[in-house]
This record gives structure tokens, C-alpha cells and sequence, in this order.
């Protein structure tokens, strides 16, 4: 088992791997590099090679594929994942491989967001996608996470063993948060500055295809890991709803005794059932996600036994 992994997802990345595998070989000689290329036509792989990193492929397309084939392969006590854009510095590696190391922590975020992103980053979509996920999450979640989307993080051997990776793109990131807060990990943000691609190199980012990715993924995991919450939610908005249609009626029928809008009574009446319906889909799968939660501190005893074997 290595002490430490770096593992870099690539993708056309020829411009900078080079840079990017010295760098971390010089902050972090102990560690072993990874490059995993994914189906690069511009002889990323090969300049990774020559640069001394290890380099495997993965051919499914997408950072999530990639991921889930680097956490499925590599065994270290330390994981740090970087891209090979060249826009992290390599001077934070140490300090955030020491917190899993050394402080326990389950996952290091490199946080762009309090330093230099908002100015270094040329995209305003992607400022304002960056915020605006920020913000969601940690309302819906109750968490303090500084950089959601980040590339930029170490994990514990425990967290990589233990991360059901079901996202194939970009997404992947949030998916990686949100289980974090859900699974009381212990998480740790650490400030970094960054820096915008280099000439030549280009973003394989897209602002929107993407970025209806990453909240389509938000609302799928809010409703996995809150399921009290969302189903709770709808059913508030149903009785509500149904309040308002009910009201009418039933002034109607006080003043004359009559109920001249039978339809839309028996509309209030099923938007009701279906708040009950609603309400106890809520209550059942929140009894699941308890057992699961169970199921997965046992998980982690076994995985940590593993760990010092």
C-alpha cells in the first residue's frame, strides 16, 4: 500500500501534465504519482510517462468513470486527487495530506473560492454555477463546504473504500460532498490560490450541459439522503394547495349550503390523499436511510481492519 497516491484524471492535458507531475513529485517525493488518461488524442499519456508518473487509461469518457476507476485500483493511506490543468498549486499538497494523515480527516477540500478564483477565472457562468451550488448545498445539507466543485481534494483510505461513485461526469464532485455531510465524515477546507489554464490549454467544462448535471444530481441526492425532508416538502405544498382550493367551497357552503364546485372539492380531496401518500413515503424511506446509515459504520469498522492488515 502506498503511503500517499496522486492521482491525476487527464483529458487532452499535453500542454501541462509535464508541469503538473514535477510539481508534486518536488512537494511530495514520498508519494506515487497516478495518471489516469481518459482517451487523450494529444499525447497526454505519453508526456506523463517520460515525466515518471504511472499511467493508466480508463475508455469509458467522463471524470466520474475515471474516478471510479482510480479508487477501484490504487491502494494508499492518503488519496490526492488534482487535475493536470496546471490551475492548483502543488504548494498546498503537503498541508492537505497532512490533515488525512495525521488529523483524520476523511476529505480535504483545496478551497478556490475564499482566494483568487473569482478573479483569476476568465467564465462568469462558471463563478456564479460555483456560488450558486455553494449555497444550495449547504442550505440543503446543513453543511459548511467553502468549494463544492473543486478538483482539488485528499481523501482517507476509509472514505475511498467506502464511496459508491455512481456519477460518470463532471457531477462527480458534488456527489463526493454531499455523501461527506451525510455520512458525518470528518471534512476539512483548506484555502488555496488559483490559477486560470495556462494558453492553449482549454476547459472541458461545459457552463450549461454541465452545470443542469450537477443540479439534477443536487435534487437526486437530496431526496436519497433527506427523503423526511423532500417528501415532507411536497406534502406540505400539496396541503397548502389544497387549503386554498377548499376555502372558497367552503365559504360558499356556510353562506348557502350548497357546494356549487363538486369538482373542485374532490380535486382538494385527492391532493390531500396524495399529501398523506406523500407524508408516509417520507416516514418509510427515512427508516431505510437510518438502516443504511447503521450499515455503513460497520462498513467503515471493516475497511479500517482491512487498512491495518
Amino acid at each position: 500500500m502506498d503511503k500517499i497516491a496522486v492521482l491525476i484524471p487527464c483529458y487532452n492535458e499535453a500542454v501541462t501534465i509535464k508541469k503538473v507531475v514535477d510539481d508534486y513529485r518536488r512537494e511530495l517525493p514520498q508519494a506515487i504519482i497516478y495518471v489516469y488518461d481518459n482517451n487523450s488524442v494529444d499525447g497526454t499519456a505519453e508526456i506523463a510517462k517520460e515525466a515518471g508518473a504511472i499511467v493508466r487509461r480508463e475508455y469509458r469518457q467522463g471524470k466520474g468513470n475515471v474516478i471510479r476507476r482510480m479508487f477501484r485500483e490504487v491502494e494508499a493511506e492518503c488519496y490526492l486527487i488534482v487535475d493536470g490543468d496546471d490551475t492548483y498549486p502543488a504548494e498546498s499538497a503537503a498541508e492537505m495530506t497532512e490533515r488525512v494523515l495525521f488529523r483524520h480527516a476523511d476529505m480535504v477540500v483545496g478551497d478556490r473560492l475564499s482566494s483568487t478564483y473569482f478573479t483569476e477565472n476568465k467564465r462568469p457562468f462558471h463563478n456564479f454555477g460555483n456560488s450558486l451550488v455553494r449555497r444550495g448545498i449547504n442550505l440543503l445539507f446543513g453543511s459548511d463546504i467553502k468549494d463544492i466543485m473543486t478538483g482539488y481534494r485528499a481523501f482517507s483510505y476509509e472514505f475511498v473504500k467506502t464511496f459508491p461513485v455512481l456519477s460518470t461526469g463532471f457531477e462527480i464532485e458534488t456527489e463526493m460532498s454531499i455523501h461527506a455531510v451525510d455520512k458525518n465524515m470528518q471534512l476539512e477546507n483548506v484555502v488555496i490560490e488559483y490559477r486560470d489554464r495556462p494558453d492553449g490549454s482549454e476547459s472541458k467544462l461545459n457552463t450549461y450541459s454541465d452545470g443542469m448535471r450537477v443540479l439534477k444530481t443536487i435534487a437526486k441526492l437530496y431526496r436519497q439522503y433527506r427523503p423526511m425532508h423532500f417528501f415532507g416538502g411536497f406534502a406540505v405544498l400539496l396541503l397548502l394547495a389544497a387549503a386554498v382550493l377548499f376555502l372558497p367551497v367552503l365559504i360558499t357552503y356556510i353562506d348557502t349550503g350548497l357546494v356549487p364546485k363538486m369538482p373542485t372539492l374532490i380535486v382538494c380531496g385527492f391532493m390531500v390523499m396524495a399529501a398523506i401518500q406523500s407524508l408516509f413515503c417520507g416516514m418509510i424511506l427515512s427508516a431505510v436511510r437510518q438502516k443504511e446509515r447503521r450499515d455503513f459504520e460497520m462498513r467503515l469498522i471493516r475497511v479500517g481492519r482491512e487498512k491495518r492488515l
